[in-house]
């Protein structure tokens, strides 16, 4: 009992911690409309262009995306190709999600996880910059942004195969 006591600890953190990476790429998504705005009105009103906002939204959109997946993930909000899936008891639908998890979702994660530090890490070590614009912003935080999104997708993804793998074995909800 004070095992499962524990282990709901730790699914309840890993929930906050996706929902504190939602809330951060929410106040990114109101960056990115901002920045946009911005980009507008100097470029089509005053003709004054800025050299940074276009990559400064693209920056943006990215942070949006990677801090916003494990937010997804913990509300089921994610895109899926759901052709028999709506179809089956919520028993099957959690056995589905664990072995989906076990084949497709953990072995691709674990790629891009371990990709996007590699990649982090090299932008840190050359000091690598942007250089689709003569603005040259740091790769690196963007990078390591990118890599710490994956990593808490994985760690919603481990408490999303707990929650279902629980309620395969028992038949009822681990929360």
């Amino acid at each position: 009992m004070r095992r499962m006591s524990s282990v709901r600890k730790i699914l309840k953190t890993i929930d906050s911690i996706s929902e504190m990476s939602g809330a951060v790429g929410k106040w990114a998504a109101l960056l990115l409309v901002l920045v946009g705005t911005w980009e507008t009105v100097s470029r089509h009103f005053f003709d004054a262009p800025t050299i940074w906002a276009y990559d400064t939204l693209c920056m943006t959109g990215g942070v949006i995306y990677m801090l916003g997946a494990s937010y997804d993930y913990l509300y089921d909000a994610h895109t899926r190709v759901d052709v028999f899936y709506s179809m089956l008891s919520p028993r099957w639908k959690a056995l589905m999600n664990v072995v989906c998890s076990i084949f497709l979702f953990f072995p691709l994660m674990t790629v891009m996880f371990w990709l996007a530090c590699t990649w982090a890490l090299k932008a840190w070590k050359i000091n690598e910059v942007m250089f689709n614009s003569f603005w040259y912003p740091p790769a690196a935080p963007y990078r390591t942004l990118f890599a710490v999104g994956l990593l808490l997708l994985i760690l919603q993804g481990v408490a999303n195969f707990i929650r279902d793998l629980y309620f395969v074995v028992r038949g009822e909800k681990l929360d």
